[in-house]
């Protein structure tokens, strides 16, 4: 990934006017700020925008129309983290262990073509190293459909290689399902309760299968330009279905590897990717820059919203940025971003 290095050409007359006794230059804007608009020209989303938080405060820049900082939109998979750090808490709990089988907790759910729950651990569905097929891929993300329907799709297909680093959405969803099993009560209630509660996070939910999103909030729209604000979550599950805010996000990820979510020996459990040989934590994904440093978080990717949040290893410094669709054209802009960002430059 190369760093953007955006070199801005300065009319003459400004240029006179900064030679002027008492006058004083506009500060240049952020490179990370100068990069946004990107995502729209080129990455072909209807508009984007971002949300920094910083030691000095919080800066908030967008490009297009019809985005707004308190906006309400679908997170997708960041879900997993907020998933990810209930079953940690209850590990921490002792109230179960990463390598309890599935079986234990869900026993002869997971059954068929070659698909076995007492081979399979806890840790291997919060690392995406179980093998199981990705339902997703069946219902491509636009088919209702609840956790056992979710499972019987999955387990239709043969596993992968078990052991080897495979993302699937299904390991998400059976982890909403053994929250359930061991605490009698719903993912989404365990989460408010341990975290969104806790930190105060009021522009979060977990819909249901509320299909509108709380106010306020812009619209989203596919590739092609088609609305699809109302959108059954169903699609996701535990998998993907929350809604939230960018100042949410950036306070949630900021708290969780600040040690505010976890004693400190899970939260080394949860950034570790050996099981996964580096591509995965629990929860969350490394990223390494091109000036060396490592940011974590997690991007979500559901119909009509893309979103990623990135932080460094103590939640100092927290981006999240987002676009009213599905993806972004040129995949190149997402590490610019980041690099822009995270990486310090000489002006």
């Amino acid at each position: 990934m190369t760093p953007l290095r955006t070199l801005l050409a300065v009319p003459v007359s400004l240029a006179l006017l900064a030679l002027v006794p008492g006058s004083s230059p506009t500060p240049p804007a952020p490179a990370t700020d100068a990069i946004l608009p990107l995502l729209v020209t080129q990455g072909g989303a209807p508009a984007a925008a971002l949300l920094a938080q910083e030691q000095s405060g919080t800066r908030y820049a967008r490009a297009g129309r019809g985005i707004a900082r308190a906006d309400h939109f679908r997170a997708g998979s960041i879900t997993k983290t907020f998933v990810a750090t209930v079953v940690l808490q209850l590990a921490a709990q002792h109230r179960l262990s990463l390598s309890d089988t599935v079986e234990r907790h869900l026993p002869g759910l997971v059954r068929g073509a070659g698909n076995d729950g007492r081979s399979l651990t806890l840790r291997s569905l919060l690392t995406h190293t179980s093998g199981l097929y990705d339902y997703t891929r069946d219902t491509r993300g636009v088919t209702p459909v609840t956790a056992p329907q979710a499972m019987h799709i999955a387990l239709t297909h043969p596993p992968a290689h078990s052991g080897r680093f495979s993302y699937s959405n299904t390991n998400y969803v059976l982890l909403g399902l053994v929250i359930e099993q061991v605490t009698g009560r719903s993912y989404a209630t365990e989460a408010e309760r341990r975290i969104i509660a806790p930190l105060g996070l009021t522009g979060t939910s977990f819909p249901g299968s509320r299909t509108s999103l709380p106010s306020p909030h812009g619209r989203a729209y596919t590739a092609g330009g088609t609305d699809v604000t109302d959108l059954d979550p169903r699609v996701a599950g535990a998998a993907g279905e929350m809604v939230t805010t960018l100042a949410d996000l950036d306070r949630f990820y900021a708290a969780l590897l600040d040690g505010e979510l976890l004693p400190s020996r899970w939260l080394r459990e949860m950034l570790d990717t050996r099981t996964a040989h580096g591509s995965y934590g629990m929860g969350l994904f490394p990223v390494k820059l091109p000036c060396g440093t490592t940011v974590w978080g997690h991007n979500g990717r559901i119909l009509g919203s893309y979103v990623r949040t990135a932080a460094t290893a103590d939640g100092r410094r927290v981006l999240t940025f987002r676009v009213n669709t599905a993806g972004i054209a040129d995949p190149g802009l997402e590490p610019r971003l980041l690099d822009a960002e995270f990486c310090p430059r000489t002006q």
